[in-house]
């Protein structure tokens, strides 16, 4: 009884030490945050981490039913669903939450920032570790989904609506579906540039299209160093108004995707 009353105590101090440190990690990240009365009753997501933890508490004591429950009532709550079993560590933060997923067999390092829509969840029906693992002061960005037993490093930054299906090393950014990791040694200021996050995909069009113009004119200049024209050579004039048309509509699509 004595030892059980220790452990009791204990776990008050822990819990309370890490409500703390929640406290003070939506302070330092979120600039809508400007007093504790605001913070303590209107961010779902530093209720759904109290809910957790008492849920992830009696979870590891074997308690049945009750951890679960308390998990489907936070989910009722606050948007945000985290299965008892899931390791969550110290300051962590949700921000507005609606829709984030967090996996049974998920793990979260110290410092994470989970935007909305995020989905920590596994590829199947296999039983054991099946969900990721985040390292520290990760940022998964709005709607990504982080699948399966894969390895997320410390300080990764995960783009929006990016699907991450392999393991990721540490101080890197991923974008796209499905996630590629696009800079090494990312060490950013400001976790919350998500403008400066680079698109790899996009970047590659506008390479490839800018490598096309340089063949096309590359082709134009041979042309004009043959004695044969245009014609002859089986080409249509290079001022067909059919092919500027074309440059346009690539140069549309291009600006309007941000490329």
């Amino acid at each position: 009884m004595s030892f059980c009353f220790q452990s009791l105590t204990y776990q008050r101090k822990s819990q309370l030490s890490m409500l703390l440190t929640d406290l003070q990690t939506i302070f330092e990240r979120d600039p809508a945050a400007r007093n504790w009365l605001e913070v303590l009753f209107c961010y779902p997501g530093l209720h759904a981490l109290v809910f957790h933890r008492l849920a992830h508490w009696l979870h590891k004591m074997g308690i049945p039913f009750i951890p679960r429950f308390i998990s489907h009532i936070s989910r009722f709550l606050t948007g945000i669903e985290i299965h008892p079993g899931a390791l969550i560590g110290q300051g962590v933060f949700i921000d507005h939450g609606m829709g984030v997923v967090i996996g049974e067999t998920a793990i979260v390092g110290d410092y994470a920032l989970i935007y909305q829509g995020v989905t920590l969840g596994g590829t199947g029906k296999e039983s054991g570790k099946r969900h990721p693992t985040l390292g520290s002061h990760v940022v998964v960005g709005t709607g990504a989904k982080v699948l399966g037993n894969i390895q997320i490093g410390d300080r990764v930054r995960i783009g929006a609506g990016s699907v991450v299906l392999r393991d990721v090393p540490s101080n890197t950014t991923v974008v796209g579906i499905p996630g590629r990791v696009t800079r090494q040694n990312n060490l950013p200021t400001n976790v919350l540039d998500h403008d400066k996050v680079r698109d790899v995909e996009a970047e590659v069009i506008r390479a490839l299209f800018e490598r096309v113009k340089a063949l096309e004119k590359q082709f134009e200049q041979l042309e004009d160093q043959s004695s044969l024209s245009p014609n002859e050579l089986g080409d249509e004039p290079t001022d067909n108004p059919k092919s500027k048309n074309y440059d346009e509509v690539i140069e549309d699509f291009l600006d309007g995707a941000g490329i």
